[in-house]
């Protein structure tokens, strides 16, 4: 059962973007984020592009000597974006394999800014942990404040009784790439037993 989701390993899973016409300061972050993720021994789950905030967070990860494994659906195999030079690519396939494995290769979470997919990997995640089944950290990286629309209306499900007050502590925000490692390291525990009141 998924409770049992990588919680002795050090791998991370990253949901992070293609898109290459966002803020190139996006793609900064991600690079920093891949390169201090890798100093601290941690390996790298992602969706396996070299497009974007992806491909970004896999080059700096890489070029600081860090393991990197990717998860592809073959669908976008065949239109050829997945990085070359990563130490492992899996194909899987389609979207709701790849989700799966990645986050049953990992550890704890972390969300970079992205559009509707990265949205949809944050919040299973975060009904996953909710539901006791994901135990990890989850972080969200708030490069230019861009979770806040969504930490608001976290917010608002909990003031108007859709989550429990305690589901609050399912996630950590990290203003800066340097902040994640901290993060990760100092986020609250979580059990199964958050079951119990997963259901208010």
């Amino acid at each position: 059962m998924a409770s049992e989701i990588a919680t002795v390993n050090r791998a991370v899973c990253v949901y992070c973007a293609s898109s290459a016409s966002c803020a190139p300061e996006y793609h900064g972050e991600a690079r920093e984020l891949g390169a201090l993720l890798a100093r601290d021994g941690r390996t790298i789950v992602y969706g396996g592009s070299r497009a974007g905030s992806m491909g970004a967070l896999a080059d700096g990860a890489l070029a600081a000597g860090g393991r990197v494994i990717g998860v592809l659906p073959r669908f976008l195999q065949e239109l050829e974006i997945a990085h070359g030079g990563l130490t492992e690519l899996h194909v899987v396939d389609d979207m709701r394999a790849r989700k799966h494995e990645m986050l049953m290769r990992a550890a704890a979470v972390v969300a970079l800014p992205g559009g509707s997919g990265t949205l949809e990997e944050l919040l299973e995640a975060v009904t996953l942990k909710r539901l006791g089944i994901f135990l990890g950290p989850i972080v969200l990286l708030n490069s230019r404040g861009y979770f806040d629309p969504l930490l608001a209306l976290l917010e608002s499900a909990i003031k108007e009784r859709f989550m429990d007050e305690r589901h609050r502590a399912m996630w950590v925000v990290a203003d800066s790439a340097a902040a994640v490692v901290p993060a990760i390291a100092h986020a609250p525990p979580w059990s199964a037993d958050a079951r119990r009141f997963a259901a208010l």
